[in-house]
């Protein structure tokens, strides 16, 4: 395939980027800066995407990947997850996108973020182009319905959000565990939630609040993640959200103590990082994220519920007691 074709194939295949101008999407905009923050995250991410669907190889698109500044590299390459799973999912265009970008050196250190990218793609997708389940780490898996999860709450604002609508008998990874399903795509709406509501931690809690009670806990984890993995506010408001959090503080540390972790193992440690878990977590970014290897199962046994929550809730309590918060 020639350089014109690709560069045709990106443009064809490329949202455009007012798609994630707050204006656009009617999203709150508490200040300048929160929305100058949030729209540049949807910036790259939608280069990222644009870089995979372009790109000769895997390790051409990581080459560009590279050069996108450091707080914002994670977001494009969550944005190229979704671009090579759109491929994967088209007629004619190949199966192994993903695996081969996983693969990478840099897929292997983005490997949470490749994954939810994936999840973009299948809310997009007709239901029989999904990727197997099977194709996915099976305790990681799980992070694919974080990214549907975000990407219906940020485009289907209305419906996902305020009207509160979940899928029914929503098949995928397996039909055993669709209950499951819905709570990690709750972790992808709670992610979303702070986009939504502009990094606002005021009006994010009273969106929560809004929920049936048992979804609070996996909405929070999903702020704990986007508070810490996007930041957007200074130390006083995330000490502010996890006062909030009350009983789900455990929740929000845990979606912090992953958000850390993607960063840490990726080498995009940033300051704003650090401030947001010593003020959830109680504890420095490195820190919380050794804590969710030295908790990750050695083996994948999936019970009543998949390993994946039962190793989110092992995190959750160990980073409580090892950051000296009273659940």
């Amino acid at each position: 395939m020639g350089d014109g074709w690709r560069a045709l194939r990106r443009r064809i295949l490329t949202p455009d980027v007012s798609e994630t101008s707050l204006d656009k999407r009617g999203f709150h905009k508490k200040s300048p800066q929160a929305q100058e923050l949030l729209e540049t995250v949807g910036e790259k991410f939608l280069l990222g995407y644009a870089h995979a669907v372009e790109a000769r190889t895997p390790a051409q698109c990581e080459e560009w990947l590279g050069r996108i500044p450091e707080q914002f590299r994670g977001f494009a390459y969550e944005g190229a997850g979704m671009g090579y799973a759109m491929l994967d999912g088209l007629p004619f265009g190949g199966r192994r996108h993903i695996e081969d970008f996983v693969a990478g050196p840099g897929g292997t250190q983005q490997h949470y973020i490749i994954l939810v990218g994936v999840g973009w793609a299948m809310a997009r997708l007709p239901r029989f182009a999904w990727p197997k389940a099977e194709r996915f780490d099976p305790l990681l898996r799980w992070l694919v319905l974080d990214g549907y999860g975000f990407h219906q709450a940020y485009f289907k604002t209305e419906k996902y959000v305020r009207q509160q609508y979940q899928e029914r008998d929503f098949p995928w990874p397996s039909r055993q565990y669709r209950g499951y399903s819905l709570r990690a795509m709750d972790q992808g709406i709670g992610r979303a939630l702070w986009f939504i509501c502009g990094t606002d931690v005021d009006l994010v809690t009273k969106t929560i609040a809004g929920f049936d009670p048992s979804r609070h806990g996996d909405l929070y984890a999903g702020v704990g993640l986007a508070s810490t993995y996007a930041c957007g506010v200074d130390e006083a408001e995330l000490t502010e959200l996890a006062r909030r959090a009350g009983k789900h503080r455990g929740q929000l540390a845990q979606g912090s103590a992953f958000a850390a972790d993607a960063r840490v193992r990726a080498g995009l440690l940033i300051p704003q990082t650090e401030v947001a878990t010593r003020a959830i977590c109680g504890l420095p970014a490195e820190r919380a994220a050794a804590i969710t290897q030295e908790v990750r199962p050695a083996e994948v046994v999936d019970g009543e519920l998949p390993a994946f929550e039962a190793w989110r809730q092992r995190i959750a309590g160990e980073v409580l007691t090892h950051g000296g918060v009273n659940k």
